[in-house]
């Protein structure tokens, strides 16, 4: 029996439907034969460069099939593949590479110059490999010895293939409290088989229960022309896009179909359903879904959206009115409205043109999670309006990579069975249906990313004139929250909104950086010290 490993089943696949499609990008199509070998290619590579079993390979890399490749070429070394924000500047990116133990790094090449800037700090790293998307900033492709991928590939020794040792990790970066990402670790096997059981059911399968049923199965669905074609709406480094908009589809054979432009477009979301007929797509709520539809209300007959059938969201909130209209746009869609994270899944939505309206953030709790009193001593009784803390079992992570005490506080044991506790609020309706109420820290959820007030704070204060900032978050009608503050200057000092933001714009990430900012004579603190973030925000609301 096969063993529950990703590389192993994208091998199997690959073996099974050679000359079938796994990826397109424009007018880039790459059949699993190639897509097996290029990844076998660089993986071997990589072994040839030093790298092994538990080694962390870095992709600093927009969505493209070198990132698809480098996913799997890890996964075949035993290796870790780590997702690598590419907003992330010098300092936020050498965090993350020195933080996860990084021994390589693909990236392209227009963001080299970063790359290039930071390189020589990171001792662990062994090789650095270069996909030409044009120079950087700065004119550069990166460092003067990046290899450039394609002669990575080719200066290979052989194709490498799985050999499994059974304890080999997957992670995942995500946002920690700090504002610093955290990675998110799972036993790998157990992560394959949460996926092998878990997404089959949402495109009408019944679960996998071993790994070697894919390969037929892929086979199956190719003869029969209903592979799945699925596409991700947000960037493959975040945890939604990668998971259900490659890895799963491949673990079935199907194609992933990854858009050209780097920034959201819905005209080119729709036109891409249209040519490549897309079956499901994966989005992250509002910010996502009501640019598209706009684009099908402003040209409701432009495009063929028959292909259509699943419409999968997760990180951010979904309005009930937003998917009721996209099914009256595309009647045959379902919605399924994912509530969970990068430590787990705990809720769920679904809804076609046959079902009735749901509530917006009112979710069918799963099985594996509960909703605990704050002091984790009972759950909460449903209809009593209690709020409690949503804890999730099941695929529960093993914890935060390097960082025992933060992994000590969100995944706890209850009664001999360990949950993760991410922060969502909650209360439990009548019903059994849970309403969820938001995260219990700061944290702000813009279009999915997360954005940790702290760190924005004390990058507004390395201005000179700034001496003091909180930060929070604003409702927007697209994004969910937008990241809004206020300063205040130091004595006798002046400087204007722009140029504080010019200057903290350098070092940090542009989706951090406050769409609104309010200078005021004091900002508002309690007593002790502590932030008043209710009378900053009303100060900026009343300006």
């Amino acid at each position: 029996m096969m063993q529950s490993h990703f590389s192993l089943i994208w091998e199997s696949v690959a073996d099974a439907i050679p000359e079938h499609v796994a990826l397109i990008q424009g007018e880039r199509r790459i059949s699993w034969r190639d897509y097996e070998d290029r990844a076998a290619r660089l993986a071997q590579g990589l072994i040839d460069a030093g790298l092994g079993h538990d080694s962390k390979v870095g992709m600093y890399l927009y969505n493209s099939p070198e990132y698809a490749e480098t996913n799997f070429a890890a996964m075949k070394i035993g290796g870790v593949p780590i997702n690598v924000n590419y907003r992330y500047l010098d300092e936020e990116l050498h965090y993350l590479l020195e933080n996860a133990d990084i021994e390589a790094l693909v990236f392209h090449s227009s963001l080299g110059d970063r790359v290039a800037r930071v390189c020589d700090r990171l001792p662990m790293l062994k090789a650095m490999i270069c996909v030409d998307d044009g120079p950087a900033e700065d004119g550069s492709m990166g460092p003067t010895n990046g290899v450039p991928y394609d002669i990575f590939l080719s200066q290979a020794s052989g194709t490498a293939r799985t050999q499994p040792k059974g304890d080999e990790i997957y992670m995942l970066y995500t946002g920690g409290t700090t504002g610093m990402p955290k990675g998110v670790m799972y036993p790998l096997d157990s992560f394959t088989e949460f996926f092998m059981r878990g997404f089959p059911p949402m495109i009408g399968l019944d679960p996998f229960e071993n790994a070697d049923e894919f390969a037929p199965a892929a086979r199956q669905m190719v003869d029969a022309n209903s592979a799945v074609v699925a596409m991700s709406g947000p960037p493959l480094m975040h945890g939604t896009g990668c998971w259900l908009g490659l890895m799963f589809p491949h673990m079935l054979g199907g194609t992933s179909v990854l858009l050209e432009n780097r920034g959201f477009k819905p005209e080119e979301v729709w036109s891409t359903v249209e040519r490549d007929r897309i079956s499901q797509i994966i989005i992250v709520g509002d910010a996502f879904a009501k640019p598209l539809l706009r684009a099908l209300e402003t040209e409701p007959d432009r495009w063929d959206t028959s292909s259509l059938k699943l419409m999968i969201s997760s990180g951010a909130m979904f309005t009930t009115d937003v998917k009721r209209a996209l099914i009256d746009h595309v009647p045959e869609l379902a919605i399924a409205d994912i509530l969970g994270s990068t430590e787990g899944g705990m809720g769920q939505s679904i809804m076609t043109k046959d079902t009735p309206d749901s509530e917006t953030a009112k979710f069918t709790l799963l099985p594996v999670a509960k909703v605990l009193l704050p002091d984790g001593s009972r759950e909460v009784a449903p209809g009593s309006g209690e709020v409690g803390m949503v804890a999730q079992s099941g695929m529960v992570p093993l914890g935060y990579y390097k960082d025992p005490e933060k992994s000590a506080k969100t995944f706890k044991e209850i009664d001999g069975k360990r949950y993760a506790f991410i922060g969502d609020m909650a209360t439990i309706e009548a019903d059994g249906t849970i309403n969820l109420l938001g995260r219990g820290s700061n944290c702000i959820n813009t279009g999915g990313e997360k954005v940790f007030p702290e760190e924005v704070e004390e990058a507004l204060k390395l201005h000179d004139a700034v001496e003091d900032a909180l930060v929070f978050g604003l409702d927007d009608e697209r994004f969910g929250s937008r990241v809004a503050g206020v300063v205040s200057l130091e004595n006798k000092c002046t400087a204007e909104v722009e140029e504080i933001l010019d200057a903290t714009r350098k070092v940090l990430a542009s989706y951090k950086l406050p769409k609104e900012l309010l200078i005021v004579p004091t900002v508002p603190r309690a007593p002790n010290g502590k932030a008043d973030y209710k009378s900053a925000k009303a100060l900026l609301i009343r300006a």
